[in-house]
């Protein structure tokens, strides 16, 4: 009811504040943009909705609704360089899935969504990583890589297997349950 009650007022008043300045509802008194909506809510109390519900800030400074139990997580793909190979990879207590590629890829552009799904899929469980071979040919021919994409598991630091070309998701998957169940 409250959500019938919170689309009748924006769509009746949008119109009429565009050109008045106020709000007016049928069976209801007119009233200003800078006035509290009171809409019911579902125990029939009446619930002001002019603020948004307190909320925490997270750690950019912005407001949140969302509160992540799991900040520390990493669900993104890693950018790997020369420089922070040993932490990410080499360091690493989880199983890690390192894509070899390149911006000229074609193939590359097409497994990156597949790598990124991954990294939120498997969220706290292996860390996603991506080495651009244009900028770190070092890396590349550390591990033998002599066409891309290429995708390498590393596990305690050590290389486990290798994926070669754009494959499917369910290649991966399977892939990253078999380092997974070995844990």
């Amino acid at each position: 009811m409250a959500l019938k009650a919170c689309f009748q007022v924006s769509t009746i008043a949008s119109s009429a504040a565009a050109t008045t300045g106020t709000w007016a509802l049928p069976a209801h008194r007119p009233f200003f943009i800078r006035d509290k909506f009171h809409l019911p809510a579902a125990t029939g109390h009446r619930k002001s909705v002019s603020s948004p519900p307190s909320t925490s800030t997270g750690d950019d400074g912005r407001r949140s609704r969302v509160t992540c139990r799991a900040k520390k997580t990493v669900d993104e793909v890693l950018v790997v360089v020369d420089a922070n190979w040993e932490n990410l990879v080499a360091a690493s207590d989880k199983p890690v899935l390192v894509e070899f590629w390149a911006p000229w890829c074609g193939p590359c552009r097409m497994i990156a969504p597949v790598i990124k799904e991954l990294a939120r899929d498997y969220a706290g469980k292996i860390v996603c990583c991506q080495v651009n071979t244009d900028d770190c040919p070092g890396i590349a021919s550390r591990f033998g890589i002599r066409s891309i994409p290429t995708v390498l598991v590393f596990k305690y630091g050590e290389k486990k297997e290798s994926v070669i070309g754009a494959v499917p998701k369910s290649t991966l998957v399977g892939v990253v349950d078999k380092y997974l169940e070995s844990s």
